[in-house]
This record gives C-alpha cells, sequence and structure tokens, in this order.
C-alpha cells in the first residue's frame, strides 16, 4: 500500500453546534460539522475541516468510502494514517 492510498476512518457528526476535528479518549477521528447531511453539505465541510486540522488543501482529503454513512474512510494524499493523526493530536492556536 502506498502512503496515498492509506486509509484514515472518521465519524461525522453534522448538525453540531460548534464544528472541528478531535481525536476521543477511545482514538476515534470525530468531525463535527454544523451543515446537515443533505446534498453533499456535510461531506463538503468533513474535507474542508479535516484539510485545515492536518494543515493541507482541500484537494489532498477524498472521501473513499461512506458519502452517504456518518462513518468514513479518507485519504489524505502523501500522508500515512499515523501522520494524519499525530498533526491531530498537536496544539493548535485559535478559538
Amino acid at each position: 500500500m502506498t502512503r496515498s492510498e492509506e486509509l484514515v476512518a472518521v465519524t461525522v457528526k453534522p448538525r453540531s453546534t460548534r464544528a472541528g476535528v478531535e481525536v476521543a479518549e477511545d482514538g476515534r477521528i470525530v468531525v463535527r460539522v454544523q451543515a446537515p447531511a443533505a446534498e453533499g453539505a456535510a461531506n463538503r465541510e468533513c474535507v474542508a475541516l479535516v484539510a485545515e486540522a492536518v494543515g493541507e488543501p482541500k484537494s489532498s482529503v477524498t472521501i473513499v468510502r461512506g458519502e452517504r454513512s456518518r462513518a468514513k474512510l479518507l485519504a489524505v494524499a502523501n500522508l500515512t494514517a499515523a501522520e494524519v493523526r499525530g498533526r491531530l493530536a498537536r496544539p493548535r492556536g485559535g478559538a
């Protein structure tokens, strides 16, 4: 498997009061989006939030499986799953 083919499992929570990406205590990656799960709005916001959280452009994040599910598999170009988790774990500035 190449680096660009490594997949990251995430759980998306649509219509959340605040948007963000976090690693839960059990190790799951949870993406909270404010958009509803309709017409791809939550998927677009999910991709944008994950890309921002790992410091990559939106074009590098792809939903490989689960476009119509809360459980999704994402690919982040040129990053392994461990690198994605590492970037999510590092402290970020902001609100």
